[in-house]
């Protein structure tokens, strides 16, 4: 767990700057930053105003996905809504029932935007802002009373007339203690924490302008080291949208693989799964843009790499062991098999090349062989890129 939390810190440093952390802790804002290239999109920082309102502590959250924060009661389409905009890799601003890690419910207001390489125009990180909704609150007697209570900055309880109130069971105890007058004996009716409750403007207001601080720092974070972001992207070519749209599904797949852009001059590395970066040791801003003929060396075969070139040239798939090199200068056997991956109109758009150290190859993975494993990541990624490359030919 330890070595999977310093390898997500260290992707979101590589980027801004271990400094960056400093500077987002000064801000007040509850929010998180995901990054979709890492398996299962998990989040790589966590403010402390969020994980104080959630009740968990940095370790519980920093590598896991948002979903740890729903619940039973969280609504479905809420989070497709979430999903959709992950996948369309655009913003989105929905209310929503989350839970605390004591269980507690509690609504929010989530917006969401990406940030973008403004190199190559990826999305590099996404940003979720939550801010605490308050509700309205109903209470029976000669009528109906709608009041608010609110913590004073000095920690005072002030008690105003208003529509809406926290949704919280602690802030309920609390009016309770501090103005009995206002709730009466007789049948106290109050809205149910899981109905549905709308953001005020004023919500939104306070949502979009943390959203603004938190990209003013990452911006300036990310020109310290020259990998620039931005909020809103460059130009891309229509396999390089689709590809950052397949991260998520890629990042499913556990396999070492790489993904390279067909339609590209000398067809460069587009995707590498997390377990590709471990067997080679190379860091993905390494690897990305490279031909793979990077892990080749000395006494690597130049008949394999003619081989190789020759099924590409052909757009057919081979199979071939070549002796490659990892970024420490060792060398390893290389069980390497390359597919053409079609497009929804059939052209190739890239090419998958499945690794196997060969000194595993003659293990059995999960009751797979070697050549089972490679062919079932060829599936998987000719599944996920012609039912998106359809989704984008009829948007």
């Amino acid at each position: 767990m330890e070595s999977q939390l310093g390898f997500i810190e260290n992707s979101f440093d590589l980027r801004y700057t271990n400094w960056v952390r400093e500077a987002l802790n000064e801000l007040p804002d509850c929010f998180t930053i995901t990054d979709p290239y890492i398996s299962g999109h998990p989040i790589v920082y966590a403010s402390n105003g969020f994980l104080k309102m959630v009740g968990y502590s940095r370790d519980e959250v920093i590598g896991r996905n948002g979903r740890i924060f729903q619940g039973p009661e969280t609504d479905r389409r809420s989070v497709m809504e979430i999903r959709e905009a992950i996948r369309g890799e655009r913003g989105v601003r929905v209310n929503l029932l989350n839970y605390r890690k004591d269980g507690t419910k509690f609504w929010m207001l989530f917006e969401m935007c990406p940030v973008f390489s403004k190199e190559d125009g990826r999305v590099i990180n996404f940003v979720g802002v939550q801010v605490p909704i308050l509700r309205r609150r109903r209470l029976s007697g000669f009528g109906i009373v709608r009041s608010e209570i609110n913590l004073s900055d000095d920690g005072g309880t002030v008690v105003r007339c208003c529509r809406r109130e926290v949704c919280s069971d602690s802030i309920l105890e609390l009016r309770r203690a501090s103005a009995p007058e206002l709730v009466s004996s007789h049948g106290d009716r109050e809205v149910e924490i899981n109905e549905p409750c709308e953001a005020s403007e004023l919500e939104k207001t306070k949502a979009s302008a943390a959203i603004s601080n938190i990209l003013s720092v990452l911006t300036h974070y990310s020109e310290l080291t020259g990998r620039l972001v931005c909020r809103k992207r460059c130009c891309l070519t229509g396999n390089q949208r689709l590809v950052a749209s397949l991260n998520i599904s890629l990042g499913r797949i556990k396999q070492s693989f790489v993904l390279t852009d067909a339609l590209l001059p000398d067809m460069p590395i587009v995707y590498a799964s997390e377990a590709f970066l471990k067997l080679t040791g190379y860091a993905k801003h390494e690897v990305l843009g490279q031909n793979c003929r990077f892990l080749s060396g000395t006494d690597t075969d130049p008949s394999m790499q003619f081989q190789i070139k020759e099924c590409i040239r052909c757009q057919q798939a081979c199979t071939v062991r070549i002796l490659n090199y990892r970024k420490d200068g060792t060398s390893f056997w290389n069980f390497l098999h390359i597919s053409p991956v079609r497009n929804a109109s059939g052209k190739v758009a890239f090419f998958v090349g499945i690794q196997i150290d060969d000194q595993c190859n003659n293990r059995e993975t999960h009751g797979l062989k070697p050549e089972m494993r490679q062919l079932s990541v060829v599936g998987a990624v000719k599944v996920a890129v012609r039912s998106l490359s359809m989704g984008a030919s009829t948007s």
